[in-house]
């Protein structure tokens, strides 16, 4: 089996390819707009011309690999299964915000075991194999504030998607966030906040009905730099095994305890799942 490693290598190389077909569309103010699910769901051709740029460096390095994209769904049938999403933060990128990145993450069995967050932008390059995780090459540490009236918390919450269920409670929760932390920050980017608190740079980020491709690799990341990933669903805590198929997530640097954020998981992951991913087994 190819090691996580090289698998790592291979992420990192069609991520900074990818990213600078992406760079060619940012702040052009030709770029169209298109919706997808709705005027909340928008997609752009750099976002297409990205992942086709991932899915031909994998191709070329690792032939036969399976490959789900967010805009091209499943290809091919290999041992190795890779999460992509060429541009997480499409909104920030078709506005000219400097808040997206590259993504792209290599599961072996069904486990995340290397995975890359490419933020062009910023040059971050977030990377994370079986030896740990790293940002330019320096070792991540997820350690930061671990009491709310000294935490940042990037809450991707209440999103629109959020408040067709439970609305009054999401906006009274957001409310308790807001009075019980010391600051709270959506940047519209589940990967790059879950790097951030990778980093230390921020205390704990949840958001609500994520993809697989949005969550494989940062989620990946925060793990092996020490912090703690959890994911809920019908209203408690899941397993850990397979967890970026998981669609709510909650996650944190070392040592935190944030009980309110674990309410609102609970609560919240009640609801039904708009939306649903192809299956990746």
């Amino acid at each position: 089996m190819i090691a996580s490693a090289e698998l790592m290598d291979i992420a990192r190389c069609a991520a900074l390819s990818a990213g600078k077909v992406a760079l060619q569309g940012f702040r052009n103010h030709n770029v169209e707009i298109e919706e997808k699910a709705d005027f909340h769901d928008i997609v752009t051709a750099y976002d297409r011309k990205a992942e086709a740029e991932v899915r031909t460096v994998i191709d070329a390095r690792l032939p036969g690999s399976r490959i789900l994209g967010e805009e091209g769904g499943f290809s091919g049938d290999g041992e190795v299964t890779w999460y992509v999403d060429p541009i997480d933060g499409t909104a920030n990128f078709a506005r000219g915000i400097a808040l997206w990145a590259v993504v792209v993450a290599a599961a072996v069995d069904g486990e995340v075991v290397a995975g890359v967050v490419y933020d062009p932008v910023a040059e971050q390059l977030f990377e994370a194999d079986e030896r740990g995780a790293r940002l330019n090459g320096r070792p991540l540490l997820a350690r930061g504030c671990t009491v709310p009236e000294q935490a940042t918390v990037i809450a991707s919450f209440p999103l629109p998607r959020d408040l067709v269920h439970y609305s009054a409670e999401a906006l009274a929760a957001y409310a308790q966030l807001e009075l019980g932390y010391s600051a709270v920050r959506d940047l519209g980017s589940s990967a790059i906040s879950l790097c951030h608190v990778a980093a230390g740079w921020a205390d704990a980020t949840f958001a609500f009905e994520a993809n697989p491709w949005d969550v494989a690799a940062p989620a990946f990341i925060l793990k092996q730099a020490g912090g703690v990933y959890r994911t809920y669903g019908e209203g408690r805590q899941l397993p850990s095994v397979s967890d970026h198929l998981n669609r709510h997530y909650f996650g944190t640097v070392a040592g935190a305890d944030f009980a309110l954020i674990d309410q609102i998981m609970r609560f919240q992951s009640r609801r039904p799942v708009n939306a649903t991913v192809p299956d990746p087994t």
